[in-house]
């Protein structure tokens, strides 16, 4: 694990100057059907979908008062990776993995978030501009869970480009790694999923999230956006958040207002009304619509979506990505409060103490809304979930769905992992079982981590340090169609694999 302190500096974004003062700038203050108005400063306390207002009406700022801020507990987040902006640039507030990403062989971008989308959900889950559980002001930007930590495992490039074998291997790590000195892991989040082409009793990706939860992490999952599904046959939730033991997150939009009684589903928000066996729905929703998050100047998100700009500092985004993030967030207050829950506990007491969305029944929303307030009054109860646990031995190839990484043309397909190393579905299954799948750094029979990588070549031409060095990226800007006349898999962010949903 590398510290912070030793992550490189960046030429395009800064590590320490990244984030300016908010000063006059144009923002979008999201109507009631989602649409933006312009204004000349960004306010919090005036945007219904800020932070400050959020975090107030799901009831995060009483237990902050109460003294539960998600101090010790620590949150992995498999994403894009995370920037020090402003309110993640605390010592120690952020604890970097290892990059398992494409541009982990570039120094200049090890770690950092050329994408924008992992340092938005940190920001959601925990960040912090100082002062949480003392009342912070309206314009100090706290997430719903401030005085949590996050471990960060970047396994997507600029333009969200990743493979299910760059998300298993991390969230093996995660597993492996959970109780290290000095760690305690207790929540996953994933804003991540797949349209897999099997079930989850096989899936790799499904069993590797199965193994975490069994090992005592609450991995709270992306329900996905592609809505509510109608049609017969229905995939239902996105991979691995269709896994019935770990948490599947759909979203919600408090239309503005304080008041409950006309909230809606988000209309990207996973679910399904008639759905083939692999179908599950939503364990619970939470907010997902217009949320304030933290921006990472000159990223992909930040040069494509002008219209999710929110002052200097602050970006705008909706989907089923935030609602995932804000999850793991009051997850960490339940687990600070309660340390002795297991992870179907903690399920259920969320479930159990949901409230309904009006007007929506439960294969939209499960057990409805996250309720803080409700939860604050209530003690969580024993409870152990029965369901056929998965295998792992399926394909690799049927995990990916129809999202798949390109190179000058070429595609990753089959049972091969980025280095075109054979994936043993079984084999792999065993080590994980056994948390065995990492050792020293080798993964799947690749050195991952401490130097250039090399191997197979799945493109015919291998993964070197002569081909993801510094020098590939010197004098280049993204450009918002490919990275570097390189794209990877520029399917990934439209509402695939990444479920950010839009940004406004």
């Amino acid at each position: 694990m590398n510290d912070r302190n030793n992550t490189p500096r960046v030429s395009i974004v800064s590590r320490r100057s990244i984030a300016v003062a908010v000063s006059a700038a144009c923002i979008f203050v999201a109507s009631l059907a989602g649409a933006s108005v312009q204004a000349s400063a960004y306010t919090p306390q005036t945007d219904p979908y800020s932070m400050y207002n959020t975090t107030t009406i799901m009831g995060a700022r009483a237990w902050w008062s109460a003294g539960y801020t998600g101090q010790g507990v620590d949150v992995a987040l498999i994403d894009s990776g995370v920037a020090p902006v402003q309110g993640l640039d605390a010592s120690g507030k952020v604890l970097y993995g290892p990059d398992l990403s494409f541009e982990s062989q570039s120094s200049a971008y090890r770690n950092l978030d050329t994408y924008g989308h992992g340092t938005f959900m940190a920001g959601l889950i925990a960040g912090s501009d100082g002062g949480a559980g003392a009342n912070p002001p309206a314009d100090s930007y706290q997430g719903v869970a401030p005085g949590a930590r996050i471990v960060s495992l970047k396994v997507a490039t600029a333009d969200g480009g990743t493979d299910v074998s760059q998300v298993i291997a991390a969230i093996d790590w995660v597993v492996q790694h959970r109780h290290d000195p000095g760690m305690n892991i207790r929540v996953l989040s994933l804003s991540y999923g797949t349209n897999s082409a099997q079930a989850y009793g096989v899936d790799p990706l499904a069993f590797a999230a199965e193994r975490a939860w069994k090992a005592g992490i609450v991995v709270v999952a992306s329900a996905g956006n592609t809505g509510y599904q109608k049609s017969k046959g229905a995939p239902g939730l996105a991979d691995p958040a269709y896994d019935p033991y770990i948490i599947g997150v759909g979203g919600y939009d408090t239309r503005g207002t304080a008041a409950s009684s006309d909230d809606v589903i988000g209309a990207y928000s996973a679910s399904s009304a008639v759905c083939a066996g692999r179908c599950k729905n939503p364990d619970f929703v939470a907010v997902g619509s217009h949320l304030q998050g933290l921006r990472v100047p000159g990223s992909f998100i930040d040069q494509t979506h002008p219209e999710g700009l929110l002052g200097d500092r602050y970006f705008r985004g909706s989907g089923t990505s935030q609602a995932a993030a804000v999850t793991a967030g009051a997850v960490a207050l339940i687990l600070q409060k309660y340390p002795t829950l297991t992870p179907d506990q903690v399920k259920r007491f969320i479930a159990d103490n949901g409230r309904k969305v009006p007007g929506y029944d439960s294969r939209a929303q499960g057990g409805g809304e996250i309720n803080l307030v409700k939860l604050a009054a209530r003690s969580p109860q024993a409870h152990i979930q029965k369901f056929t646990d998965a295998t792992g031995t399926g394909s690799l190839e049927a995990a990916r769905g129809s999202d798949h990484l390109t190179m000058n043309g070429m595609a990753l397909t089959g049972s091969q992992d980025i280095f075109g190393h054979a994936f043993d579905a079984a084999a792999m299954a065993t080590a994980e079982s056994g948390g065995q799948s990492w050792t020293d750094g080798v993964w799947n029979g690749n050195t991952w981590t401490g130097g250039p990588w090399t191997g197979p070549s799945w493109t015919g031409a291998a993964w070197s340090d002569s081909v993801w060095s510094s020098n590939t990226w010197d004098g280049r800007s993204w450009s918002g169609i490919a990275w570097t006349g390189t794209s990877w898999s520029g399917r990934s962010w439209t509402g695939r694999s990444w479920s950010g949903g839009s940004w406004q």
